[in-house]
């Protein structure tokens, strides 16, 4: 007789909880975005715990998390923004192995930092892969469960664990842990349209301390400031009439708008792949996790970098994933 599958079934579903993944690439082009988690780190620590691949999917909660039961044993993993953990009510370790039995209820206290939080569990949330992947993205109501934010009573089916894939981790090293500042320095890289920011412009952008304002989530992030002005000169036929406007062009993950020389705008792992905005600088790859981790009110500076030191932190982001999975 075959083992029987473990599955979460959800109490209460938390402010925003979604099932995410790496995320589904090779479709920007038609205007279907990678999404994913968008702290692509954390969700993989919760993996490496649970004893999953990178590949899994996980749980990614936003500032409120859900209360679950499980039907079965099953092994879990809380990591990403700090929580009060609670299994029954009682505390347990954030970013370490959990072990629950059938019965047991997972459930969360209030957030202290950042805004996404992840549980991952041994065999991966196995709901079917669309377009390569199980990542939720919920405008377009694709993939995830249902192609939604997870509600009351919404019954999750978990995969088998792997057998013995790699060495158990029990807890993840502090050294490796993510960290939570209400201060912190974004590399970009300036371009496409920076010719058409006045200097004004140009240096608030990468001098000024810019604030994350409430207006954010996975399509994109606002931050107040001294603002950052456009030069005023004719629009091109096709552009809109203010100078943050331009003939559409695509949208790179990352990139920086800011529409009205006013609030610039990150655009993150759910955003459209192209529209009428300039897009001053673009995030570089290796912080684009740094947005998760982002409370509003958190100060921020945009420090330009070249492409060989983009390059160059890509590598070492990758090498610390690297030491998460040796």
């Amino acid at each position: 007789m075959p083992e029987t599958k473990a599955s979460l079934e959800i109490l209460t579903p938390g402010l925003a909880t979604t099932v995410q993944d790496r995320g589904r690439f090779g479709y920007y082009r038609f205007g279907i975005p990678q999404g994913g988690a968008m702290d692509q780190y954390a969700a993989a620590l919760g993996n490496r715990l649970v004893g999953n691949t990178e590949a899994e999917a996980v749980l990614e909660c936003t500032y409120l998390g859900p209360k679950l039961k499980t039907d079965a044993a099953v092994v879990i993993a809380v990591t990403g923004a700090p929580v009060d953990v609670l299994v029954n009510g009682a505390p347990v370790a954030q970013n370490s192995r959990i072990a629950l039995a059938a019965g047991d209820e997972l459930s969360f206290g209030v957030i202290k930092g950042g805004t996404k939080f992840f549980i991952a569990v041994a065999g991966g949330i196995d709901v079917p892969e669309v377009l390569g992947s199980r990542s939720t993205y919920p405008i377009g109501k694709m993939g995830g469960f249902e192609g939604r934010a997870l509600q009351i009573g919404d019954v999750l089916p978990v995969g088998r664990p792997l057998a013995g894939a790699l060495p158990v981790l029990e807890t993840i090293p502090e050294d490796l842990l993510p960290s939570y500042d209400r201060e912190v320095a974004v590399r970009i890289m300036v371009g496409l349209y920076d010719h058409k920011l006045t200097s004004e412009g140009l240096t608030n952008l990468t001098e000024a301390e810019w604030t994350l304002t409430p207006v954010a989530d996975r399509m994109g992030l606002r931050f107040d400031g001294p603002g950052a002005p456009w030069k005023e000169e004719e629009q091109p036929f096709g552009a809109g009439q203010d100078p943050s406007n331009i003939t559409d062009a695509g949208y790179p993950v990352g990139s920086i708008q800011i529409p009205g020389g006013t609030q610039p705008i990150v655009l993150h792992c759910d955003a459209v792949s192209g529209g009428g905005y300039a897009q001053a600088a673009t995030v570089i790859s290796a912080d684009m996790d740094l947005f998760a981790r982002m409370a509003p009110g958190t100060k921020v500076r945009f420090v330009p970098v070249t492409m060989e030191e983009a390059l160059q932190a890509r590598a070492e982001r990758r090498a610390r994933f690297e030491r998460v999975w040796s």
